[in-house]
């Protein structure tokens, strides 16, 4: 368990000078409509949701709304780790503006603590294990505005998000970012984009350790992490595009949507990999019955790569699949990513969305 708290330390040491993969947690994805369609959402989202994919998708929540929230809870590597949703929204008065405010926890909570395990005597002692967490928080604040670009259909947006990363009491991190964001809505196309980190999201680093946990980790062989330090998340793109299908009378509706995640930190193990760009492939599908009803197929995390005893190179990908329904201002929707896989993220994912009616609409 030592080398646990060892390996924990050694992995802050290395965050804080790399610059790939850096606040990764804040790509795993909102809402399990998005996981159903291999997370291609960022033209499509309009709900609550759409502050992580594309806050811009604001602006088209029902005119009628008023406070408009939605939550996510889910499981990762077999219950190990967690990872939290929550977001609220509110109309900015009668234009079409909105505000959204967004907070995201993914963690290991009660991680061992065993560097007193073992008395000044040399006699081992259970009774001096204590437990940490670590954990990675964001907090995002949303703004969507409509224009009057491209005939009135063009929408802008943004995110202005804090970032707070904790590993127990040793070590800890504070980050601030900005992410753009815009969205076409031309009937059945639709557009979208999200440039995330635009300025890139720079993260402070400070790490403080007592005389106690310094001793035991020079004694184990261990090498100490800086008392400061710093990482910078570049600039990532999302471009999306969706069309929407009516068959038989618009009773049933196909709507399937394509994207693009481009990363500029570095080669990836993605779909196209190179440095410094690498790019992965988002495709989703959505059919509805007179929108309550929602069935959704989708694939992500495309990847290439060789097996044991094969020279061949091989693509695999996430599929994913979700069901959802729609009542008015409410929203349930379920995903069942990775089937197969014992290493998902998380298989099953269930996502809410209720909204308010606004009270001058119920007048």
């Amino acid at each position: 368990m030592r080398h646990l708290l060892a390996a924990v330390f050694a992995l802050a040491a290395a965050t804080a000078g790399a610059q790939i993969y850096s606040n990764e947690f804040l790509s795993i994805g909102a809402g399990a409509r998005a996981q159903a369609m291999g997370n291609s959402a960022v033209a499509s989202t309009t709900g609550i949701y759409a502050t992580y994919w594309n806050p811009a998708g604001l602006v088209d929540v029902d005119p009628e709304t008023g406070l408009l929230g939605g939550f996510i809870h889910a499981e990762q590597f077999a219950g190990v780790v967690g990872y939290d949703f929550l977001a609220v929204s509110l109309p900015l008065g009668e234009r079409g503006r909105r505000l959204g405010l967004s907070f995201v926890r993914q963690g290991t909570d009660d991680i061992p603590n065993t560097i007193n395990l073992y008395n000044a005597d040399g006699t081992l002692d259970y009774g001096n294990i204590s437990s940490f967490s670590v954990a990675d928080y964001a907090v995002l604040l949303s703004y969507a505005q409509p224009t009057q670009l491209l005939g009135g259909r063009l929408a802008l947006g943004g995110n202005v998000k804090v970032i707070r990363r904790v590993i127990g009491e040793f070590s800890s991190a504070w980050g601030l970012g900005l992410d753009l964001a815009a969205r076409y809505d031309g009937g059945p196309l639709r557009f979208g984009a999200t440039l995330r980190d635009a300025t890139g999201t720079f993260n402070a680093w400070r790490t403080d350790l007592d005389d106690r946990t310094r001793e035991v980790l020079l004694a184990t062989g261990n090498t100490l992490p800086d008392r400061s330090g710093s990482e910078t998340t570049r600039p990532s793109l999302l471009p999306a595009v969706s069309y929407r299908f009516s068959l038989l009378g618009d009773r049933i509706g196909i709507a399937p949507e394509l994207a693009a995640w481009l990363t500029f930190d570095g080669r990836r193990n993605a779909l196209v990999s190179g440095d410094p760009v690498s790019a992965d492939l988002n495709v989703g599908l959505e059919a509805d019955y007179r929108g309550l009803v929602f069935l959704r197929l989708g694939a992500d995390q495309w990847q290439r790569y060789t097996p044991l005893g094969n020279s061949a190179e091989r693509l695999s990908a996430r599929p994913a699949v979700g069901l959802g329904l729609r009542l008015k201002r409410a929203a349930l929707d379920y995903a069942f990513s990775n089937p197969g896989d014992d290493n998902a993220l998380y298989a099953h994912v269930i996502s809410v969305e209720i909204g308010l009616r606004r009270p001058q609409a119920a007048e």
